[in-house]
């Protein structure tokens, strides 16, 4: 037995104070607790700048990036961050509201240990149908770069470049980075290298799977912390990139 939680309130960066509703749905190819969000239609559109001034973004509500999985303790001023969704016919959006007090990116090709770097990791599940997607496109784990690239695993179990299935920028404003993302989605039919992958078509009312979050390194080899939008109530907590069940659940309204 599930619980959705639809989350309402007011959120800063560092802070985000909920009420909650919350109703119990029999869903076993989820883990329990499992959010729910809903994405309002972006009549306008949005423009990927990082600047985050569309006006899509007055319609959604913010929803913390505030579970650590990996890694010590931190403080706020090191890494704290929020995030919503929007959506139009042909993509989702996410703005994402980071403070991260070091950015660091010490490994120049994209495919060599990306999640070492600070990096942005957003997860999709285009029909929020949950299980396993380490080596299949049941689901996808986009590790955004510094330099905007999206790497995921492809079926052939090696790193692959999907920054064709993007758009990617961020900007600095004061301490805080605003960092904006569209996503093309694709379901589990999707072949790599083939030229024929088409996006599925979004309408209001669809259900997709989704958790996003952050990978912050402060200057080590290897990252320091892994901090996300779910909580991982058992078994190892950075298995997003394997299990699709854990992700949240979206639901694209009018």
């Amino acid at each position: 037995m599930s619980v959705f939680k639809r989350f309402i309130g007011y959120c800063t960066v560092a802070t985000c104070t909920f009420s909650v509703v919350a109703a119990e749905v029999t869903d076993v190819s989820h883990a329990v607790s499992r959010s729910q969000y809903l994405a309002p239609f972006a009549a306008v559109g949005v423009e990927v700048d990082g600047n985050s001034h569309d006006v899509a973004w007055k319609e959604a509500e913010w929803r913390a990036i505030n579970y650590k999985w990996l890694g010590p303790d931190y403080a706020e001023s090191d890494f704290s961050g929020r995030f919503k969704v929007v959506w139009t016919e042909e993509r989702i959006y996410l703005l994402v509201e980071i403070v991260d007090d070091i950015l660091f990116d010490s490994h120049r090709d994209p495919l060599t240990q990306y999640w070492d770097d600070d990096c942005l990791e957003v997860f999709i599940d285009e029909d929020y149908s949950g299980g396993d997607h380490q080596f299949n496109h049941n689901a996808f784990a986009y590790h955004f770069s510094l330099d905007n690239q999206a790497i995921d695993i492809g079926t052939d179990q090696k790193a692959r470049n999907y920054s064709h299935h993007v758009e990617s920028a961020w900007r600095q404003h004061n301490d805080i980075i605003s960092w904006e993302v569209g996503i093309s989605l694709y379901d589990d039919t999707y072949f790599d290298d083939s030229i024929e992958n088409t996006p599925v078509a979004l309408l209001a009312g669809k259900i997709i799977g989704l958790m996003v979050a952050y990978c912050d390194n402060d200057g080590s080899e290897l990252r320091e912390n892994f901090i996300g939008s779910e909580s991982v109530p058992s078994g190892p907590k950075d298995r997003g990139w394997i299990d699709a069940g854990l992700f949240g659940k979206v639901v694209l309204d009018e």
